[in-house]
């Protein structure tokens, strides 16, 4: 056994989800008969409606989105199964072979369908809002006009439908060779072969020179790639940038925020804010350099614990650490959280072959959603649990929406993962009482939210500068990327943080660029607008939870200013990030008061 490498057993071992509330399994005959379902429902939905969609009533048109949700419901049960199936066997072809083919199915039953989106986006203004304002319709009064939005960035049916194939054979099989490449991956340590999660999690390790080892190793593996991930990188910026000429998207990240339903105004305000609170990044870290007695304080440094902070948690630990915190904020939250650990909703084990990261998967309404984790037992494992599960308590209570307005835009996406994190955070504060661990599990915290408001943001300027560059330089070099990636790395952190040579390669592994392009911000703004919510919660407890409860039950069903109005808070409020931002001023004042009397 060699020191610091092999992770201690946490019981999270043998926690595997059970995808049979899905399919039996991967060989279960309804995964074919619902794609042929809904490949014909899709086809006897395009006769209907394709002669006259324009001619239809309040009460038809109802029906038709109906008609609509179903077949898309069909298509994405399927999709959930396959895509879950393939997350956790990344490193055998048959699972992503079987996801390829579901992905090509998936895409000629939807261009079926495509005809729908251009034919209601032709109904004329006045007409389409007396259609809108009918009561009829009223389930379907907020998905119908925000489709109206993209108006004049559709192309024609046959256009759109060649740019949806091309997707499939193009962009998604770029991904997938990065997930894979990534998969794949062994990164040698100290006479072991670590996978890309595994290397990563020693970042966090009390050893330094275990760290300092790991981030070597880390960047060393990455180097050896390099070609394979920065043609990704390049295949992916240029497929994005033709698909924002052909849709007349006037900036690269025009799309998503069209889907976030914010302003580019609200975007530019956020990022603006945020910058011009870098300083108290190089603030906490010199503090933190202090706090280890190391100068200067390297890049694999800055998730170091404390020293005599080192607490690891099983997962039957983390499991009552997380439940009573959110069970404490509303028994009915609680009771959903149960579920989810009790019925196999949850992958937490840590094996060859599975995806890093964590995520939740809202599934369909019929169903429920699943969370996948990598659980090794630190405090920032236990908050990861928090944060997928209030995703997932979220997607649960938005069901009631239905499949196609369940779903929540980014911009309100995060805040219940957010909001699980800081009540979770709270309880393991309560429990604590030695005043050194007290300092640990704050700093901790500072760094998640710092990771989740000024890293994110950092990687949202590297993106914008990405994609500017790869538009008006053409194919990116990785010298030039890393180049671009250390540019809007380093203005957070000041002098506070020295980097190692090899930390030029990280960008190369963050998945959002390649699968999400433009995500990340919305990290930034679900942490703040979260912050913005436990600064009401904290005022008055029982008039928030309801109004907080009813926000996630929304769902994607109203404007995200319209789903944050039931609990009291005002997206158009300019000092709404203010506001938030010192909140995380003053936990970096308690930190330093913390460390006086350490």
């Amino acid at each position: 056994m060699v020191k610091g490498v092999n992770q201690a057993a946490t019981g999270a071992e043998q926690i595997h989800w059970r995808l049979g509330d899905l399919y039996a399994g991967v060989g279960d005959p309804r995964l074919t008969e619902d794609m042929r379902w809904a490949d014909n429902a899709a086809m006897r939905f395009a006769e209907v409606y394709r002669p006259g969609l324009g001619g239809l009533d309040a009460a038809q048109l109802a029906a038709a989105m109906a008609q609509l949700e179903a077949i898309r419901q069909r298509i994405g049960r399927v999709g959930t199964f396959r895509y879950l199936s393939y997350v956790t066997h990344a490193d055998q072809p048959a699972y992503g072979a079987a996801l390829q083919a579901y992905e090509e199915a998936a895409t000629a039953i939807q261009n079926q369908l495509i005809f729908f989106d251009i034919a209601w986006n032709a109904v004329e203004d006045s007409r389409a809002e007396s259609l809108l304002a009918d009561p009829a319709l009223a389930h379907w009064s907020h998905l119908l006009r925000n489709w109206r939005r993209y108006r004049d960035h559709l192309r024609s049916e046959s256009e759109e439908q060649i740019l949806s194939e091309k997707r499939v054979t193009g962009r998604a099989l770029w991904e997938r060779l990065f997930d894979e490449t990534l998969t794949e991956m062994r990164f040698p340590l100290r006479g072991k072969q670590l996978t890309e999660q595994e290397v990563l999690t020693l970042l966090s390790d009390p050893d330094r020179e275990l760290r300092r080892d790991a981030a070597e190793s880390l960047s060393k593996g990455l180097e050896g790639r390099l070609h394979t991930l920065t043609t990704c990188f390049n295949a992916v910026l240029a497929d994005k940038a033709l698909d924002d000429r052909l849709h007349r998207y006037p900036h690269w990240l025009s799309d998503r925020n069209l889907s976030n339903e914010i302003s580019d105004k609200m975007v530019e305000a956020l990022e603006h804010a945020v910058v011009g609170c870098y300083g108290l990044v190089a603030r906490y870290y010199r503090l933190k350099a202090k706090l280890l007695k190391v100068s200067p304080l390297m890049d694999y440094d800055r998730y170091a614990p404390l020293p005599g902070d080192e607490r690891r948690y099983d997962w039957t630990e983390c499991q009552r650490i997380v439940l009573a915190a959110v069970t404490d904020f509303s028994p009915e939250l609680g009771a959903i959280g149960q579920r989810f650990f009790a019925e196999g909703w949850i992958d937490a084990a840590l094996v060859p072959g599975k995806r890093g990261g964590a995520f939740a998967h809202p599934v369909t309404p019929d169903v429920h959603p699943y969370l996948m984790v990598n659980y090794t037992g630190t405090v920032r494992d236990v908050m990861t649990v928090a944060h997928e599960l209030g995703h997932g308590i979220h997607q649960y209570l938005a069901r009631e929406q239905g499949y196609m307005n369940a779903d929540t835009p980014l911009t309100t996406a995060e805040t219940a993962s957010v909001f699980g994190e800081m009540l979770t955070f709270g309880q393991l504060m309560r429990e604590e009482q030695d005043p050194r661990r007290r300092l640990g599990l704050l700093c901790g915290k500072i760094e998640d939210t710092f990771a989740t408001v000024f890293r994110q943001m950092a990687m949202h300027r590297f993106e914008e500068v990405m994609h500017g560059a790869r538009r008006a330089e053409g194919e990116l070099s990785k010298e030039r990327l890393a180049e671009l990636w250390m540019q809007t790395q380093t203005e957070q952190f000041a002098d506070s943080i020295q980097f190692s040579p090899g930390y030029r390669w990280w960008w190369s592994y963050i998945p959002h660029f390649i699968g999400s392009p433009g995500y990340v911000y919305a990290y930034a703004f679900g942490e703040l607008l979260t912050l913005a919510l436990i600064q009401r919660y904290r005022a008055a407890p029982a008039d928030f939870v309801p109004g907080y409860i009813a926000m996630l039950k929304l769902g994607g069903s109203k404007a995200p200013a319209e789903v944050v109005a039931t609990t009291g808070i005002d997206l158009e409020d300019p000092e709404i990030w203010s506001r938030a931002l010192d909140y995380m001023v003053g936990m970096v004042d308690e930190a330093e008061k913390l460390a006086e009397v350490r």
